[in-house]
């Protein structure tokens, strides 16, 4: 007996092992917080603001020294890094990263930092934003887009980050100083016959790179039918079997790169075409037992899939709901629902949930012009713009108090910051994309992007409630609705 426990236990995996052990310390924690009095719970549910400000500023202003400085050796080279969750470097280790990988994503730290300042509604100040900007200029090439660092090769994602961190500081000296006939010189030589865009030049095609062309096309007004052309197709052929999108076809699909995939259909006005069914599917099973989303399947949970697949979700909820077809399917909201089941053992507030759950209309259907790509410059200018206007007409297709419970709870740091998982170091990359996704969260429930949250939809105090989103950019909704007037002139 001994024996052929000692083999079925030598048969286990490391994936099985580390999930067990990430399962036991989530579930410690939940116990911990369970057996609290009502006034720790609370406290325990609370934004720690001050903390997380002082962390985003302090390291901000520990960044803005280099700002002038060209690295040694780095002059003219492209951008490498692995875009492995997002249209970002992934790993990023406080004391390790800055020294490894700093000097190409500069412009990330700045965007992670800024947009996490932003949900918070923390300003900068005027120095230190004037500092941001002139840094940016001079990340920008010559030729057009941006690079990783003063004199580096441009690169499609230091010019997302580094437009979404130019719009998030918003006003004229900020909006002016990007050259969009530059920018959209850049994006055509990125752009491929294939209908994919290179990330840099010489360098991967694949849907990060569809996503960031895409997005700074549509920020900055710039995006028509040349750069549209032949996207859908791309995109398409990297939509698996499973239902997710993977970054180049044939991959697997990933958190990351659905989104990504996603959200460029809808800017191009061609979401329709990917099978949204098994797409949402795929999505909402990603959402395990600890409540937060894992990136890929049999992988561990991790914070920063708050915002990549509770933002697909959030893009999801606004298109037809449940995916469902015209005039066909008959497909069940319990198949989905029964993916949340896992997410269990939550507050009396997500008990609460269920009852509060609008009704889902199976009929509603998404209005755009079907698969025939864009159909001009103005359609698909306005692409963005009508979609955050439109109202959802689906409720949360994920148990969004269960994973503000993870976020809150599991990725929070007392002392500022948001990390990975427990037994992770905090970083600004985690905390950028916990505090979008709990945004995403606390608004998944609302009609309409200008109608405030219900108190039931927010866990913890209502003081915890964040600044929204334009869920197809990650930038603070006023923000987008700021340089959406400025590029219309």
């Amino acid at each position: 007996m001994e024996s052929s426990s000692s083999s079925s236990s030598s048969r286990t995996t490391v994936t099985q092992r580390d999930q067990w052990m990430v399962e036991r310390e989530v579930g410690r924690i939940y116990s911990v917080f369970a057996q609290l009095p009502p006034a720790a719970q609370s406290f325990s549910l609370e934004i720690q603001r001050d903390s997380h400000v002082e962390y985003l500023t302090h390291g901000l202003r520990r960044l803005a020294p280099s700002f002038g400085a060209l690295m040694p050796g780095n002059h003219r080279r492209p951008h490498f890094a692995c875009l492995v969750k997002g249209p970002e470097s992934s790993e990023l280790a406080p004391g390790s990263f800055i020294g490894r990988v700093g000097p190409f994503i500069r412009p990330w730290l700045c965007y992670w930092i800024i947009h996490s300042l932003a949900l918070l509604g923390e300003p900068l100040d005027a120095e230190l934003e004037d500092s941001v900007i002139d840094f940016l200029s001079r990340c920008q090439d010559p030729s057009g887009g941006y690079g990783g660092g003063p004199g580096q090769l441009p690169h499609l994602a230091t010019t997302y980050a580094a437009v979404n961190s130019l719009i998030t500081l918003g006003g004229s000296r900020s909006l002016s100083s990007i050259d969009r006939d530059k920018v959209y010189n850049f994006l055509r030589q990125m752009k491929q016959s294939s209908g994919g865009f290179r990330m840099h030049d010489g360098g991967e095609i694949d849907v990060r790179a569809c996503y960031t062309a895409i997005s700074v096309a549509s920020s900055l007004n710039i995006l028509d039918d040349g750069l549209a052309e032949n996207v859908g197709d791309f995109i398409l052929s990297c939509q698996t079997y499973e239902g997710g999108i993977a970054g180049e076809p044939g991959s697997e699909a990933h958190g990351g790169t659905t989104f990504c995939g996603l959200a460029t259909m809808i800017l191009i006005n061609e979401a329709d075409r990917l099978d949204l069914s098994r797409l949402i599917d795929w999505v909402v099973y990603r959402q395990g037992v600890e409540c937060g989303f894992q990136g890929r399947a049999n992988k561990l949970v991790d914070g920063c899939y708050s915002f990549w697949q509770g933002g697909a979700c959030a893009l999801l909820q606004k298109l037809r709901p449940f995916g469902l077809s015209e005039g066909g399917g008959d497909e069940s909201t319990d198949s989905i629902d029964s993916s949340l089941s896992a997410a269990s053992n939550l507050s009396e507030q997500e008990n609460n949930l269920e009852s509060a759950s609008p009704q889902v209309d199976g009929t509603c259907q998404f209005e755009q012009g079907g698969p025939q790509s864009a159909s001009c410059f103005v359609n698909l200018g306005n692409a963005s713009y009508n979609f955050v206007e439109r109202r959802a007409e689906a409720g949360s297709l994920f148990n969004s108090l269960a994973l503000q419970q993870y976020i809150l709870l599991c990725s929070q740091l007392p002392e500022g910051g948001f990390r990975d998982k427990p037994g992770k170091s905090r970083d600004f990359y985690h905390t950028c994309y916990c505090l979008s996704g709990l945004t995403v969260c606390q608004y998944s429930w609302s009609k309409s992007a200008d109608s405030a949250p219900l108190p039931w939809a927010v866990l913890g105090p209502y003081s915890n409630l964040l600044e929204p989103i334009h869920p197809l950019h990650n930038v603070v909704l006023s923000k987008y609705h700021e340089a959406n007037e400025f590029f219309a002139r």
